[in-house]
């Protein structure tokens, strides 16, 4: 019997497998808000601003993106850890464990803060470009990669040195990243809907595929051990899944307005996708060609970043109380609603 979770089985596996499949299915619903954290104003910031969540699961922490600052929390209990402050707006958290480092994207900056994961102390940083985005960290090469949205390239930092050791230009502004740590580097294009796959060695575009039905794709994910990309986009507003090594477009399925997060379970086989209307939309992979829609989660409205603790399977969603969106203009037709300040708060969704 192979490891995974679609090997060779003999007959009575195979009813084993069944069974426990139609467990998992069953019990996909249920998720629920089992806890809610709030926190006041970003020190220095002047409007309410929040990004990425980051999960280590390991450490049991959790890095918030919050405008000016990065909130580290205790997973299990919510408790502040910690601060990095000073920042301008940050975005992403990188964690290099095997370093003792971590990496904070700062897009107005455009540059990259290195700090310790210990002390949580800033150590250094890097120049990066502008509007600094998602940033990853990969295993295989040992880089960190950083999505510079505006100038349309990758900026990658040697972890050890803290060192730019090269650029890449990728045609298409970088939104989200996933790194299969064995080499390459997936990346969206929002505004070409299109995603890239990148040699973290050499620095080398090695595929491009366009993602329709999905557009203006944002949020990815990743199953590593079978090769699928989960890929969503918010113009068309879809969610596709694609193979990693020949780019096709499994399956598709629509979701909500405004994604911006995705996340993959791989002990469940769940895919979560979180969007700007509160939603929560969830998936399974019931074997690598096929996927069903297990439930949909109602959030908060903004509730559009997430992170996944692998360890409980609960969700981290970040967002903020928000007031009326104003009346339409000539110059804003579709104005949104915005965050009130010093309303920040986690959410956290599990069984």
């Amino acid at each position: 019997m192979t490891s995974n979770r679609f090997g060779h089985f003999s007959i009575g596996g195979l009813l084993v497998a069944l069974s426990a499949a139609s467990l998992v299915a069953a019990a996909a619903g249920g998720y629920h808000l089992l806890k809610k954290y709030s926190f006041g104003a970003a020190e220095g910031s002047t409007r309410e601003y929040f990004d990425y969540v980051t999960v280590d699961s390991a450490a049991r922490r959790v890095y918030l993106s919050h405008g000016t600052e990065v909130k580290v929390l205790d997973a299990d209990t919510g408790a502040l850890v910690g601060n990095i402050t000073g920042l301008k707006q940050d975005h992403g958290v990188a964690i290099a464990n095997e370093f003792g480092r971590g990496f904070i994207s700062d897009g107005a900056q455009g540059k990259v803060i290195i700090f310790d994961l210990k002390t949580l102390k800033v150590t250094g940083e890097a120049n990066a470009d502008k509007d600094a985005d998602c940033v990853i960290y990969d295993p295989s090469s040992k880089h960190i990669f950083v999505m510079d949205g505006d100038p349309h390239n990758s900026t990658v930092i040697d972890v050890k040195s803290g060192s730019v050791v090269g650029k890449i230009d990728l045609g298409g502004g970088p939104e989200f990243a996933v790194a299969d740590g064995k080499g390459t580097v997936y990346i969206n294009l929002e505004d070409k809907s299109e995603l890239v796959a990148v040699d973290s060695a050499s620095l080398k575009i090695k595929s491009r595929w366009p993602l329709a039905p999905a557009g203006a794709p944002t949020a990815l994910a990743m199953d590593v051990p079978h090769h699928r990309l989960f890929s969503a986009g918010r113009n068309p507003q879809m969610m596709v899944v694609l193979d990693s090594d020949s780019g096709k477009v499994i399956q598709s399925f629509p979701i909500s307005a405004g994604v911006d997060a995705a996340v993959y379970d791989s002990e469940t086989g769940m895919i979560f996708v979180s969007t700007r209307e509160g939603m929560v939309h969830v998936f399974h992979e019931d074997s690598p060609d096929k996927f069903s829609e297990a439930e949909t989660i109602k959030t908060e409205y903004g509730a559009k970043t997430m992170g996944l603790d692998t360890k409980t399977h609960n969700l981290f969603l970040d967002t903020a109380d928000f007031g009326e969106a104003p009346a339409p203009t000539a110059d804003r037709p579709h104005p949104q609603r915005s965050a009130i300040q010093g309303t920040f708060h986690v959410l956290v969704y599990g069984k």
